[in-house]
């Protein structure tokens, strides 16, 4: 496919996922299963959330993260706004820190994810691409990227829409191609780097 990152390029970046992400499970790990607990307790079930995601070349796998909704009867949209009535009090604080995303640091391990890369669909987007597009493919799913921090307001944008729905699918969601192809194209261990400090300090 064209535009794809070097061997060279896949192997550098994956030694920096599995250095990075071992030595984060080492620092974080009680913060995860704290925040787990107290999950539990806001959701009354289990504090992981688990849901199958879209990952290179178009392969299912398991995302993990901390459960910030509680199940509400006739609600299963999979489009989430700041004003969603099943995300939980702790949800609201995990979403806000990004320490749902903590989880996640056991997919990038295991080679499921990359710290850095597009953000891994539900079924029926990612897989859906098309032509050139589907470049999106050709690397890991990250847990943060230029689209994700582009569109980290995305909820509140959400929220102000007459149709969340539409606007998702119609015009986020091709941005966000965009921004993932810039990336694959001009990637650099550098720049993801970049993209991480400004996650954590942003």
């Amino acid at each position: 496919m064209k535009h794809e990152l070097s061997l060279k390029k896949r192997f550098l970046k994956r030694v920096f996922d599995i250095t990075v992400s071992f030595t984060g499970l080492i620092l974080f790990s009680w913060l995860i299963i704290g925040a787990f607990l107290i999950a539990c307790i806001d959701t009354k079930s289990n504090g992981f959330f688990i849901q199958k995601r879209v990952g290179r070349w178009g392969n299912r796998f398991s995302v993990i993260k901390i459960k910030t909704m509680k199940k509400i009867d006739k609600l299963d949209s999979t489009v989430t706004t700041s004003n969603d009535v099943r995300i939980t009090t702790s949800g609201k604080v995990f979403r806000k820190l990004k320490i749902d995303e903590l989880p996640q640091l056991l997919n990038v391990l295991v080679g499921q994810m990359s710290f850095v890369g597009p953000r891994p669909d539900v079924p029926g987007y990612a897989d859906g691409l098309a032509g050139n597009d589907r470049v999106v493919l050709s690397i890991r799913p990250g847990i943060t990227g230029p689209a994700t921090l582009y569109y980290r307001d995305e909820e509140e944008i959400l929220a102000n829409q007459t149709d969340s729905q539409y606007y998702n699918d119609y015009v986020i969601y091709p941005h966000k191609v965009k921004l993932n192809k810039q990336y694959i194209y001009n990637y650099s261990l550098k720049n993801d780097i970049y993209y991480i400090w400004k996650t954590i300090f942003k």
